[in-house]
């Protein structure tokens, strides 16, 4: 499998991905937003878009969609819940579903609610994972609930889904918030090492250039993923002093993620 990640460049911080089978040159579009440097991109590496993928139903992610399927025909999938919110749909898939790409890309669907209750990761079951996180996971930080989420879910999903895959997974999110993200770890747990590095290493970067990093990586500086973390619970006791002294690892979640939207 080829990943070609797109830089959007937009206020958003958009990525868009093509997802490409070596063998027949077919290629799977993620949440194409930009269909001009899509297709073009996929042009110039003699590509052909049959499917295009999205993970949620927001429109910096199916925004592209109409004119990616007029340019090339490709067929549009996402959640089956979506289609009454996503224009278009030609399958509707849920969790265990595979998406073929060519002959040789086998991508299964992961359904995520949190972000949105619809909302797809596609994990590739390659000799080193991959997960398209769309919405769900950022690089140091957990999507919002902020436009048809819920909090309880998207705890659900870390628990249950993303914190048992492999931890030599790549991770592939469809935005690029990591500088934010690695200040508000900062700010939650200020002697985090990895974080602290990481955050200086890509300062003032180029999203275009951004590091892939892994889920044990993640594991390491994201907060989202350090929910037993004796200082980060100290911390939020500081801005809810209510919370019990040793909060369940729900509470943790829930109160950093709204200390997240204030940030």
């Amino acid at each position: 499998m080829i990943i070609e990640r797109i830089w959007v460049g937009n206020t958003l911080r958009n990525f868009n991905y093509l997802l490409a089978c070596p063998d027949s040159g077919e290629a799977l579009a993620i949440d194409p937003l930009d269909h001009r440097q899509v297709l073009a991109v996929a042009r110039d590496r003699g590509w052909h878009i049959t499917q295009i993928l999205n993970t949620h139903e927001h429109h910096d992610h199916i925004g592209g969609n109409a004119a990616v399927a007029a340019a090339t025909g490709a067929r549009v999938i996402a959640h089956e819940l979506a289609s009454s919110r996503i224009p278009d749909v030609d399958r509707g898939v849920g969790a265990g579903d595979v998406i073929q790409v060519g002959r040789t890309v086998e991508l299964e669907c992961l359904d995520t609610p949190g972000h949105t209750l619809s909302h797809i990761c596609l994990l590739a079951h390659t000799g080193q994972p991959a997960l398209f996180s769309g919405d769900t996971l950022f690089n140091a930080g957990a999507g919002n609930v902020r436009n048809g989420g819920n909090v309880h879910a998207l705890y659900r999903t870390f628990v249950d889904q993303l914190m048992r895959l492999p931890a030599n997974t790549r991770v592939f999110p469809g935005h690029d918030y990591i500088e934010n993200n690695l200040a508000f770890t900062l700010s939650r747990e200020p002697d985090n090492r990895d974080a602290a590095a990481l955050l200086e290493r890509v300062r003032g970067h180029d999203p275009a250039g951004a590091p892939v990093a892994t889920l044990a990586q993640e594991m390491r500086h994201n907060s989202f993923f350090r929910l037993d973390q004796a200082r980060i619970i100290a911390g939020l006791r500081l801005n809810f002093p209510d919370l019990p002294e040793q909060p369940d690892a729900e509470t943790v979640f829930i109160k950093l993620r709204e200390l997240r939207d204030l940030w």
